[in-house]
């Protein structure tokens, strides 16, 4: 295979998680593909009113691009709509903005994460069709920090191993765990034992457990990010609540 072949992806599945204006005609994509991970795409002439990419190049819907290049920025050559995806309208659109950025600011360059993949496609569906999208959100959470190596252990206290009990409380404390609720403790989020145990099992239909998860995903998440703001977590705080 010659080098020239080596820089050439075809056909690839993924989704666009970001798009802006370069230069007069064209835009610079952020893309998810399901074999390379991240990417960044520049789409030549894609702005230009005869495009064939004009109404291509959606969030939120699966494509199968190609592309070429080598380094940080490489050059799409064509994109395909795949379909199967109902636009996300209202509230779920603003979930998948969220979705979206989180993966920037999460996920290195070109390091392909099959299974999240999937699983980005599976909560899109999600989003379109279920009316609880904060449940929805707090397992695409869960999942992601999974994915990257920082999985939530949600059955078990810290150090000592011993099962979670749903009647005793806790404190989680990042990079650590779930450790039992000392009258001395300052650190952590306090949060029930049901609420870790309904988190293991991916059943958010509890009230309590409903807004404890999404303190604690919150404090998880904002350690990941190293201090960086989530415009649209923000909008969604203010409009529903999430």
């Amino acid at each position: 295979m010659t080098a020239a072949n080596r820089n050439k992806h075809q056909d690839e599945l993924a989704f666009v998680l970001h798009s802006y204006a370069f230069r007069e005609t064209s835009l610079i994509l952020e893309v998810f593909s399901r074999s390379h991970g991240r990417v960044a795409i520049v789409a030549r002439g894609a702005r230009r009113p005869k495009s064939s990419l004009r109404g291509v190049l959606m969030n939120f819907q699966p494509l199968q691009l190609s592309w070429f290049g080598k380094g940080e920025m490489r050059t799409l050559h064509s994109a395909e709509w795949q379909g199967g995806q109902p636009q996300l309208q209202g509230t779920a659109l603003m979930c998948g903005f969220y979705l979206n950025e989180l993966l920037l600011n999460l996920l290195a360059r070109d390091d392909p994460h099959q299974q999240l993949f999937d699983y980005y496609r599976g909560t899109l569906y999600r989003l379109a069709h279920e009316a609880d999208h904060a449940a929805t959100l707090r397992c695409f959470e869960k999942h992601l920090l999974q994915e990257l190596g920082y999985a939530l252990v949600l059955d078990r206290e810290a150090g000592s191993g011993k099962a979670i009990q749903a009647e005793l409380c806790y404190r989680y404390v990042v990079e650590r765990g779930a450790l039992p609720d000392d009258v001395d403790a300052q650190t952590g989020l306090l949060v029930q034992g049901k609420t870790l145990l309904d988190m293991a099992a991916d059943d958010y239909a509890d009230s309590t457990t409903a807004q404890q998860s999404k303190q604690l995903m919150r404090m998880l998440l904002n350690h990941h990010l190293g201090g960086k703001i989530l415009h649209t977590r923000e909008l969604i705080k203010d409009l529903q609540k999430l």
